[in-house]
């Protein structure tokens, strides 16, 4: 018969957070972000808006936080019981993670960023999230 392991409490071991940039560079990041937005982004996915009876896209847009730049849909509920009622939903993250390094991430169903892509410059990952399928859910 096999012996067991026995069980060992330690601490777990953390992945490197986002570098956060100084006010320039943050600046020059956030712009390029909502350039991609405003030129590829909502032309091609949300050339109008369609307002139906259940939560629809009327808006994407981004927002930056903690080295981080998410990409967000904002929805609005058609239902009779919340109508008008609106909320974010975040569909892609880039994370600074050094001077022109980026990490691209996902947001699954289950509201859990999963990694795509590792160690991209800001042209790069900004070139993955406009043309990623896995990264555009509308």
């Amino acid at each position: 018969m096999a012996k067991r392991r026995q069980k060992v409490w330690q601490q777990a071991r953390r992945t490197p957070g986002p570098a956060v940039p100084d006010v320039q560079e943050k600046l020059a990041i956030i712009s390029a972000c909502e350039t991609v937005i405003r030129d590829i982004l909502k032309p091609r996915f949300l050339p109008e808006i369609r307002p139906t009876q259940w939560n629809h896209v009327i808006d994407i847009h981004g927002a930056w936080a903690a080295g981080r730049y998410r990409f967000m849909q904002r929805y609005r509920s058609g239902h009779t019981h919340n109508l008008g009622l609106e909320f974010d939903i975040p569909f892609a993250r880039i994370d600074r993670m050094g001077p022109d390094q980026f990490d691209i991430k996902w947001m699954r169903h289950t509201g859990q960023w999963w990694p795509l892509h590792s160690g991209v410059t800001l042209a790069e990952a900004l070139h993955i999230v406009a043309t990623d399928p896995v990264l555009q859910r509308f």
